[in-house]
């Protein structure tokens, strides 16, 4: 790598990191933790991730889609058994990785990819506005107005100075920019540390101290599962994001595997759990962090700054990082989407609507399964209408159909339509070499086919089938032929 490359990713590492450091303190308030649980988690999950993951330029850390797992158990159990249940979820992930389940996210169809990004450049958005709140209300008079003036010139400058160089991150010029004059003004604005002290030492090794019975078990499992499984969404998810923006292709089994050693390590000590954050993995991407190093250095910084740079850290004011989160949301969301809504079929344009609007108000998990299934349930109803047969006559008086078409659980209905026994001779054929048999309820209505010419007295000879659904017609008594 040469040093200017080195230098660009080293930038837009220390960018990224300004940017993780309120959403994990955030994520960690709301999950009723210790803020510095957050930045643990960030440092570990983020530094692990970008060392040994598959997916260099992405960025991961502690989440708040999995903050809001763990609020119930955080609320009736204490830390350590939320500390036990972010290491289990670490063993999840990583057993995900090993059995190469990775490609799974290839089921994930694309309209359901677009309502994923618009759905999180949404939640971006809204989450921001609690930095105009304080004590339960919103800011007035010149509080509202500095912190509007600066989010909007932070804003400017991350649009407006790539015009003028592309030698620095336009965000981090932006946040330091912006700190700098709020600071040689005197601006009365929020910072960073009014939302809580980021101070701390070094993470100590810590085994979480609870009873190791079945009942721990049963407490805890349930928890880890369900953080596992929306860690490796939204891991998977923002994973094939950055392949698309970099035009290169990572390895989803291998970050399984690292972000689930991240996890239980983070747990280990004393962290939050986390995954990939795509507003963070945006914010790297547009700063020219493309390899490991942009990663790495973000996870790195998140440790100095609890060691030795909290007092500088703590005085960067929170619309300069709510200014950038504005810009990530804007820049996040698929405004093409909007574009092909009138385009697409109306069930994808469904789809699209449908797992945004789930996202913002549930969480991914619940989005993106609901996607999937009604993907899967859309796709199944088309497809059950495409069954169709030729039927022939010969000179013998044998009546041949030739199915076309897929045989699955929903297209039996409209199959067993395309045949009447009691008018058909004594003699029908099925050949099969062009009806592909899906399911075992598709090789039951074969079956079923058969009982009801036998009781019309006629006989049904099956034809050209596969090896496999040949073998399971013949235990059910249907005569099959080759």
């Amino acid at each position: 790598m040469s040093s200017k490359d080195l230098t660009k990713n080293a930038l837009a590492g220390l960018t990224t990191s300004f940017a993780l450091v309120p959403e994990c303190i955030a994520f960690a308030l709301v999950a009723h933790l210790n803020p510095l649980v957050g930045l643990y988690g960030a440092f570990f999950i983020c530094t692990i991730t970008a060392i040994f993951g598959g997916r260099p330029g992405m960025i991961s850390g502690a989440a708040g889609s999995m903050a809001v797992v763990i609020v119930a158990l955080v609320a009736q159990h204490g830390l350590q058994y939320f500390l036990a249940t972010v290491v289990l979820s670490g063993i999840i992930m990583l057993l995900f990785g090993v059995l190469r389940l990775g490609k799974l996210v290839s089921m994930v169809p694309h309209p359901v990819m677009l309502g994923f990004v618009n759905g999180l450049a949404i939640v971006i958005a809204w989450s921001q506005l609690q930095h105009f709140r304080v004590d339960g209300g919103w800011l007035s008079g010149a509080a509202m107005g500095w912190m509007c003036a600066l989010v909007a010139l932070t804003m400017a400058i991350v649009y407006l100075l790539p015009r003028v160089t592309r030698a620095v991150p336009p965000a981090l010029v932006a946040i330091v920019g912006v700190g700098l004059l709020a600071e040689l003004l005197h601006l009365p604005v929020r910072t960073l540390g009014d939302m809580a002290t980021i101070a701390g030492g070094l993470p100590t090794f810590n085994v979480p101290q609870l009873p190791l019975t079945m009942e721990t078990l049963r407490i805890v499992l349930p928890y880890a599962l369900l953080m596992a499984v929306v860690g490796l969404l939204e891991t998977l998810l923002t994973f094939n994001l950055t392949d698309e923006i970099t035009e290169t292709r990572g390895l989803p089994n291998r970050e399984c595997v690292a972000l689930g050693a991240a996890n239980v390590a983070s747990g280990l000590f004393g962290g939050m759990g986390g995954c990939a954050m795509i507003g963070q993995t945006m914010i790297n991407l547009s700063s020219g962090g493309r390899t490991r190093v942009s990663g790495t250095v973000a996870g790195v910084m998140i440790l100095l700054f609890i060691l030795f740079l909290s007092p500088l850290i703590e005085r960067i004011p929170l619309a300069a990082l709510v200014g950038v989160m504005f810009v990530v949301a804007q820049q996040t969301f698929a405004w093409s989407s909007l574009q092909v809504l009138g385009k697409v079929p109306r069930h994808d344009a469904l789809l699209i609507v449908v797992v945004t609007c789930i996202t913002v108000a549930t969480d991914l998990a619940v989005a993106v399964l609901c996607g999937i299934v009604i993907a899967a349930l859309s796709f199944a109803w088309r497809h059950a209408r495409e069954v169709r047969t030729d039927a022939v006559l010969d000179a013998a008086g044998v009546k041949h159909y030739t199915p076309h078409g897929t045989l699955f659980f929903a297209s039996i209905a409209h199959f067993n339509d395309l045949f009447s026994p009691h008018d058909d001779p004594q003699t029908v054929v099925l050949d099969c070499r062009h009806l592909r048999l899906v399911d075992h309820s598709a090789v039951v209505a074969v079956a079923a086919l058969s009982e009801r010419y036998v009781r019309a007295g006629k006989c049904l000879q099956v034809q050209h089938l596969s090896p496999r659904c040949e073998q399971l017609l013949q235990r059910a008594g249907v005569p099959v032929t080759a």
